[in-house]
């Protein structure tokens, strides 16, 4: 996925080093990566074979942990 108008950051080379983004961009990236951590949690939590509980009786169960 190219970024119209890319700047990169780059060494004495000339190798580029680091990438400068829009605050925007940088937020609607931090978004996808923690929607993209979520989703592989969850295929990881269906595959593990673990007992499931529904979320409702989850909290309360992390509720009655933490007295």
């Amino acid at each position: 996925m190219a970024l119209p108008n890319e700047k990169y950051i780059v060494d004495k080379k000339g190798e580029r080093i680091g990438v400068l983004l829009s605050m925007e961009k940088y937020q609607t990236m931090l978004a996808e990566l923690e929607e993209l951590e979520s989703i592989r949690v969850y295929d990881a939590a269906k595959t593990s074979g673990d007992e499931t509980l529904p979320f409702d009786q989850a909290v309360r169960k992390i509720e009655q942990e933490r007295r």
